[in-house]
């Protein structure tokens, strides 16, 4: 292999796993948002078709479960959009990204996301998993093709996440 082939294919690498990367970072900022009349089209066109979403370890086992299948995994987010909202306020963060670019069709990642939650009725929670997501390159996109999150740790917060108090900021 020619010296700029290799150059190609460490460019085609590199920008697999950006693309991969921004895939899952356009999932969480729609689950940010995940609420009460919120179109599932967006989020849906994130997975393959043949797509899992699962829930792993005691907790989140019991809580998500297992879906197979895209409209599984709709089935489980549109609880989400009927009323009553469920979230005052989502906001997920990730960090400690690892992505492998398998191939030119296949790819995997794994990240620490740590979400603050307000929840519709005033309760507010941490928490954080792991996530280990299998990715499938179809039809030019990179795409969701296994989604597993495993808690690392959730804990109640006493007050909402935002505050309404104006910020503190140095007289004039």
């Amino acid at each position: 292999m020619s010296e700029l082939e290799q150059l190609r294919q460490r460019v085609g690498v590199l920008e697999a796993a950006n693309e991969v990367s921004a895939c899952l970072h356009e999932y969480m900022q729609l689950c940010d948002y995940l609420n009460e009349g919120f179109d599932l089209d967006p989020l849906m066109a994130l997975f393959t078709e043949d797509a899992i979403w699962e829930g792993k370890g005691k907790r989140y086992a019991a809580t998500f479960g297992r879906r197979e299948g895209r409209e599984s995994i709709r089935a489980m987010f549109d609880k989400y959009t009927q009323p009553p909202a469920h979230f005052a306020l989502n906001v997920h963060f990730l960090t400690s990204e690892k992505v492998d670019v398998r191939s030119e069709t296949e790819a995997e990642g794994t990240w620490v996301l740590l979400q603050t939650a307000t929840f519709a009725d005033g309760r507010s929670q941490l928490s954080s998993a792991l996530l280990d997501v299998q990715f499938r390159r179809e039809g030019g996109r990179w795409k969701i093709a296994h989604f597993c999150t495993t808690s690392r740790f959730n804990r109640p917060v006493q007050t909402p996440w935002d505050n309404p108090q104006p910020l503190p900021v140095p007289e004039e």
